[in-house]
């Protein structure tokens, strides 16, 4: 059995990631921050289902990454700071980028088989329905001035010059909007639910590519076995307008829903008067400008290259949406109001 250390365990990705390769036949260290432990529901359900080894440290110590590391033929990066609504950019810096390098410092001298980077879809330029973007698309999103997007661009681009010098076997997987189950936090799932229970649903004027997590999974398993070094792949599923897809949600329940469409300009404003929402109610606002662009705009992609070199093969994503709202029911947490 090789072993293989997979970052970020505790997370949407991360927890499906740690199923699938116990499920592969590999021998996993599933790694995460100790105060992961205190999260409900994630850690303690992959603690009874899988039978895996659980490392806790953190992402950016030397001393965690090099224990971690050990023995590991392997590594997959899945972690990472993803929220869209921090206003404080050294922390996404600190995780996306120092510790990325830092992580890939500790494998060119464990000299680890091969490193698989998760990065997201938004490095490279979207495109429209006809033309929808691939891994040659420059980067064009830093019109959304969001610190995850910009900082997962920097580190990929080190990354890509690492491989590129021969210092280290890294493959970059580019996912783009990942649903699906053990989505315990909610993250990506919190769209999902929120089209769900709406009977009067707001929808902005833009799209994404929606993707099964299950799916990303089997992209980063054979990113690992026959995926080429230095080289990106964009893991895709369907391209849909918000439309579209509160439309496939709301397919799976029963209740009737009026949809009305939120024109830009009132977007902007919405964003506009985030910096004052922050502080007036002294939390974290989520209409911040990053995710205000993004809704604005068709963000579509191409997943050709991966179907071609990694025989990857999406599912229908009406299947997919049915699945992960079935999940949410079971755990209840489509009636908690999560």
């Amino acid at each position: 059995m090789e072993q293989i250390l997979i970052t970020g365990a505790n997370g949407f990705l991360g927890n499906n990631l740690v199923r699938h390769f116990t499920a592969q036949g590999y021998k996993v260290r599933a790694m995460m921050r100790r105060a992961a432990v205190q999260a409900p529901g994630a850690v303690e359900n992959l603690k009874s289902d899988c039978a895996c080894e659980f490392f806790y440290g953190n992402i950016d110590n030397r001393d965690d990454l090099e224990k971690a590391v050990a023995g590991c033929d392997w590594v997959v990066h899945a972690a990472a700071m993803t929220d869209q609504w921090s206003t404080d950019p050294r922390v996404y810096e600190q995780i996306n980028v120092k510790a990325t390098i830092l992580l890939a410092e500790v494998c060119v001298k464990a000299r680890v088989k091969k490193m698989v980077y998760v990065s997201t879809a938004n490095v490279f330029g979207p495109g429209t329905p006809d033309e929808p973007g691939t891994e040659l698309n420059g980067f064009t999103l830093f019109k959304a001035e969001s610190y995850y997007i910009n900082t997962k661009y920097l580190a990929q681009q080190y990354l890509l010059q690492m491989a590129e010098s021969g210092k280290l076997p890294v493959v970059l997987v580019n996912p783009c909007f990942m649903i699906g189950p053990h989505d315990y936090k909610p993250s990506s799932g919190t769209l999902l639910l929120h089209a769900f229970r709406k009977r009067v649903l707001f929808y902005p004027p833009g799209g994404k590519n929606f993707v099964f997590v299950g799916d990303v999974c089997k992209g980063i398993h054979s990113a690992l076995e026959k995926g080429r070094v230095g080289q990106c792949y964009l893991l895709t599923g369907e391209n849909l307008s918000y439309l579209e897809f509160f439309k496939r949600v709301k397919a799976c329940g029963t209740d009737r829903c009026i949809y009305i469409r939120l024109p830009r300009t009132v977007l902007k404003f919405i964003a506009w008067i985030a910096p004052w929402g922050q502080k007036l109610f002294g939390r974290a606002w989520k209409f911040t400008r990053p995710i205000v662009y993004l809704s604005t705009v068709h963000a579509y992609y191409s997943g050709e290259k991966a179907e071609r070199e990694l025989d990857y093969t999406p599912r229908p994503i009406g299947q997919v949406v049915q699945e992960t709202v079935d999940w949410f029911q079971t755990t209840e947490l489509l009636r908690a109001g999560a």
